[in-house]
């Protein structure tokens, strides 16, 4: 194969997910016109008046439809009190990205009840409407169970070392080193019996981001 054929095909994972698209500047526009209008609880005939534009050419620009001239830009602007900048920011490519040096995440030690039970997130920080917290779970010769972990989202496990009886629900399931466990965290769960320790897993919680 030749380097200009290789270069050609893409490469993609063995993800579900759709592609990521890049937006053209008139979505963008569209896009961040729209969230700060919402934000400043203002309907599109309020925006279009105190802009002196009609609510079809808003419309149309809040849909990406029309590249609107700079005058125009600068009216919406001066309309929401933003800087005419903010209107573009929507636009500059940027994708968060979190890293974390080994043994390096923040360590939160569980007491009470949950002594022995170690975490350390070990990713942080990144917006969007999903918040994914990633542990890294530790639970020493001194744990205890604990099966009444309850909140919202998913979370996924996966065992790196030793042994626990799991309990989700009505359900108990016995992971070893290798094996995974995906399940609705806003039902009752945690480790049910520790068959060896230390042991540590990775724990995944993914939940929807409050917006209120």
């Amino acid at each position: 194969m030749s380097v200009e054929a290789a270069d050609s095909i893409e490469y993609t994972t063995g993800s579900g997910a759709p592609a990521a698209e890049a937006a053209t500047l008139e979505q963008a526009l569209g896009v961040q016109v729209r969230s700060i209008r919402r934000e400043l609880d203002l309907t599109v005939s309020d925006l279009a008046g105190a802009a002196g534009i009609s609510v079809g050419m808003l419309s149309k620009i809040e849909n990406g439809q029309i590249s609107p001239s700079l005058a125009t830009l600068q009216a919406i602007s001066k309309a929401l009190n933003v800087p005419i900048t903010t209107l573009f920011s929507a636009f500059e490519e940027r994708r968060d990205c979190s890293f974390v040096r080994a043994h390096q995440g923040v360590t939160i030690e569980r007491r009470g009840t949950k002594v022995g039970h170690q975490y350390e997130l070990l990713g942080h920080g990144l917006g969007g409407d999903i918040v994914v917290e990633p542990y890294l779970i530790t639970l020493t010769q001194e744990a205890a169970p604990y099966t009444g972990f309850r909140h919202a989202g998913v979370e996924f496990i996966y065992m790196l070392s030793g042994e626990v009886i799991y309990r989700h629900a009505d359900r108990t399931y016995h992971l070893r080193a290798g094996d995974a466990l995906m399940f609705d965290s806003g039902a009752a769960h945690g480790p049910e019996t520790l068959v060896v320790t230390p042991m540590t897993y990775l724990s995944i919680i993914v939940y929807g981001r409050d917006r209120h």
